[in-house]
């Protein structure tokens, strides 16, 4: 495997790994799992990307990861300047007053490495299942960011609102990365992506398997805030998950386009659907879209048409891809689809930004 140090860059665009959390044969289990996403951190760092992103989700088969703070920690052992970025930590699912002190812990234990993405989740199987319904999710979402930010950022905290009221406390120890440790919140509406913008976020999106409108709407809607806010917004940044797997045939791209067909075949009956799963495992179901609607959406190719198709992320302003190839191939595959990228992409991409 090659392992260049140079980071996933094109012009202000970086790269980002999104570790596999996807267990389509629950045999496999989790510990080797989880080994397996541990090896995907360590060849990312070598191969030059800037970051893992880790999920949170609970009591399916799909994305599961239960604790991002705990793999965050992990990874960090065994990497050196890897960013580690939850995508995302669903807040309504804890109490903040017990999460922010595990906040405080990850970022130490990080050495400042974590990146907190948080979201109010995206499954109504498991966020009903875990005691706070979807249909809730939104303003406890909101509700428990701002605890969330105070108790990081002041000493002393006390609250009434619709879902916290406790009296002053103090989350011990105090962060060690200042004001706050590192934090972005996810939208896929343009709107939402506009106001959270506007509060000074950074953001996490995804079109998921939607239409290009939907991407360039996205982006829009960040830029335009952005400017809206002068010099106060000049920084912020805006995170793309797609998913971008660089094969290496047409047969290739096509076994992996029919593996993501069946993939969301099952993400969309727990994201849109009505949540049928059993023992853990989500059933498949049909999907309106077609094999070919889902290939011209999502970015699985070979080398030289992904150069082009991913030139247009820059151009549109993202500032980091999150490469998500979550598809249940083995994990070998995986490693040499990730090598590819770096390898054969990566470098063209520089120079088409040097080229700008």
């Amino acid at each position: 495997m090659a392992t260049g140090n140079s980071r996933a860059r094109l012009d202000s665009v970086e790269a980002n790994h999104f570790l596999s959390s996807y267990l389509p044969d629950v045999s496999y289990g989790g510990k080797r799992l989880y080994d397996d996403m541990v090896e995907q951190a360590v060849a990312a760092e070598k191969l030059g990307y800037k970051g893992v992103t880790l999920p949170e989700h609970h009591l399916v088969n799909l994305l599961l990861m239960p604790s991002p703070l705990q793999m965050a920690v992990k990874v960090a052992s065994v990497t050196d300047y890897l960013e580690l970025v939850t995508s995302v930590a669903v807040l309504p699912l804890r109490d903040m007053r017990v999460f922010a002190g595990e906040v405080v812990m990850a970022d130490i234990l990080t050495s400042g490495r974590l990146v907190l993405g948080v979201g109010h989740g995206a499954f109504a199987y498991e966020m009903g299942r875990l005691g706070s319904p979807i249909e809730e999710s939104k303003a406890k979402f909101e509700e428990s960011l701002d605890v969330l930010i105070a108790l990081l950022t002041e000493e002393e905290v006390f609250w009434d609102g619709e879902y916290y009221q406790f009296e002053s406390l103090t989350i011990m120890p105090r962060p060690m990365t200042q004001p706050r440790p590192k934090l972005m919140v996810a939208a896929m509406n343009p709107r939402g992506i506009a106001a959270y913008t506007e509060r000074g976020f950074d953001i996490q999106t995804t079109p998921l398997a939607g239409r290009p409108e939907l991407f360039q709407a996205q982006i829009a809607a960040h830029k335009e805030a952005k400017e809206g806010m002068g010099d106060s917004g000049r920084n912020l940044r805006i995170m793309m998950s797609r998913v971008i797997y660089c094969t290496e045939s047409e047969a290739h791209t096509r076994r992996m386009v029919e593996m993501a067909h069946e993939y969301y075949s099952r993400f969309d009956n727990v994201f849109t659907g009505p949540g049928i799963v059993d023992c853990g495992e989500i059933q498949p179901l049909p999907r309106a879209q077609s094999i070919e609607e889902l290939e011209a959406n999502l970015v699985i190719c070979q080398a030289e048409e992904m150069v082009d198709r991913l030139a247009e992320y820059a151009a549109a302003g993202i500032d980091e891809v999150i490469l998500s190839s979550n598809l249940g191939q083995p994990q070998p595959e995986h490693l040499e689809a990730m090598e590819r990228f770096s390898v054969d992409v990566l470098p063209q991409l520089q120079r088409v930004a040097a080229a700008a």
